[in-house]
């Protein structure tokens, strides 16, 4: 009988997906809103380290920080269209192979137990040397599980996807992550097309055209439609500083890039938007052609208040792109905050730009 339930169930959130997608089908992909997550790859700080670092926690961070996902291809089955991964650039290998706060607590989980990342390549890590625990330890293996998941879905809609690229000073602990360069990041593109497919990925060319500049095509609403997008994932770098210009650096328009960049609305590049802060300035841009990605939640404050205003002003703004750490309640704290469109839902009709 329980299974019976159980399938009854799962074919009727399957029929809901379908029917939700077809219902978008002929809308362009700024003419949608998607519900995704925000550091999807990240597990859970073990509770010894959780434990030993708040007694040294005087400025409250750990908190913010307290949240953990499923694995990235069951969020993708829930029907979450936004991803969120960081990478750190590790061109020797090993530079993150062994967490500093591993000196000092002692933990019953094993850390990289195949040695992944004493390999060479990029590294999908929160915050290196104490919330490090991830669903994947390399980018390489997370993008192939993507493509897996894609192949088997092969009708699905398109999925946005932050990538953040990350370095800056040494930590506490004297750990300095790599710095980006201009070939890294042509090496990071080569991993993308390498691993996922270059035919899997919206590219700022595709959406530039005939047309001057990637702006002047965003501008036109030059975006594809969803069913002209299947299939498919849209990368946007989650960097306004040093290493967006570094990327951008000898691409003018982002031509030849596989990754967005979020990049100040008017300029050669500029497609896609950072607005954490779902304020009315984003129905403005959204109506000019821009695609904007905002948050519903952020540092588990939302969560643990139980507090909705924030995601209702996204929803509200026609930011197309959602992210929470809360497609499902915490298992961390006390919490029923749950965040999804009606009938549990995560994509809809943009309610600015929809028709």
């Amino acid at each position: 009988m329980k299974k019976a339930v159980f399938l009854g169930l799962y074919l009727s959130s399957l029929n809901l997906l379908w029917s939700q997608s077809q219902h978008l089908n002929d809308l362009k992909i700024n003419e949608i809103q998607v519900i995704g997550s925000h550091n999807s790859y990240k597990k859970a700080i073990l509770p010894e380290v959780y434990s030993y670092l708040s007694k040294k926690d005087s400025l409250h961070f750990l908190p913010r920080i307290q949240y953990e996902h499923i694995p990235i291809p069951q969020q993708l089955d829930l029907g979450l269209r936004n991803l969120e991964i960081d990478v750190y650039a590790d061109s020797k290998g090993g530079k993150y192979a062994h967490p500093k706060i591993l000196d000092l607590v002692k933990t019953t989980q094993l850390f990289d137990p195949e040695g992944k990342m004493k390999n060479p390549g990029y590294k999908m890590i929160h915050i290196t040397d104490i919330d490090y625990q991830t669903q994947y330890y390399t980018l390489e293996d997370c993008l192939k599980d993507l493509k897996k998941w894609s192949d088997a879905h092969s009708d699905h809609d398109p999925v946005f996807i932050t990538l953040e690229p990350k370095d800056g000073k040494a930590n506490q602990f004297g750990t300095e992550p790599e710095h980006y360069t201009s070939k890294l990041f042509d090496d990071l593109d080569n991993e993308l097309k390498k691993y996922l497919g270059k035919n899997k990925i919206i590219t700022p060319d595709d959406i530039r055209g005939s047309y001057k500049t990637l702006n002047e095509a965003v501008v036109n609403k030059n975006w594809p439609k969803v069913k002209e997008a299947k299939g498919k994932f849209l990368f946007v770098l989650d960097n306004n500083s040093e290493n967006r210009d570094l990327y951008m650096k000898d691409h003018p328009s982002l031509k030849g890039r596989m990754v967005f960049t979020n990049s100040t609305p008017g300029t050669p590049e500029s497609a896609v938007l950072f607005m954490n802060d779902p304020s009315p300035k984003i129905a403005d841009l959204v109506k000019q052609g821009y695609i904007v990605r905002t948050r519903a939640d952020a540092d588990t404050m939302e969560a643990r208040n139980e507090d909705y205003s924030r995601f209702e002003k996204a929803k509200e703004s026609g930011a197309q792109v959602i992210t929470t750490d809360y497609y499902q309640p915490s298992t961390l704290f006390k919490s029923n905050y749950k965040i999804s469109f009606d009938n549990n839902t995560y994509e809809r009709k943009n309610p600015v730009t929809g028709k």
